[in-house]
């Protein structure tokens, strides 16, 4: 399988619950969304579309979730240029 091609058909997060990577529409306590957010990033470690999801999640501008085993702190902090892809994961 090409992990680039239809990835998000082929993503380990499509058996898992969505709250697990968006959490609740509700406020959500920190300590509670970091282990979420853990969580989902140990299922997109495992993940064969990992850089896809990233990618996509990156260039399309995702503000909200876990996408390719970043959080939107992750994104925001890659995209001021305060992280690297590299030191993403």
């Amino acid at each position: 399988m090409d992990p680039d091609l239809d990835w998000d058909q082929h993503a380990r997060c499509r058996s898992h619950d969505p709250m697990l990577f968006f959490g609740p529409n509700r406020f959500e306590p920190k300590r509670e969304r970091l282990a979420r957010e853990a969580e989902a990033k140990a299922v997109c470690a495992t993940c064969p579309c990992l850089r896809a999801c990233r990618e996509y999640a990156v260039t399309s501008g995702e503000l909200y979730g876990v996408w390719g085993g970043l959080g939107e702190a992750d994104r925001r902090d890659l995209l001021a240029g305060r992280r690297s892809v590299a030191t993403a994961v």
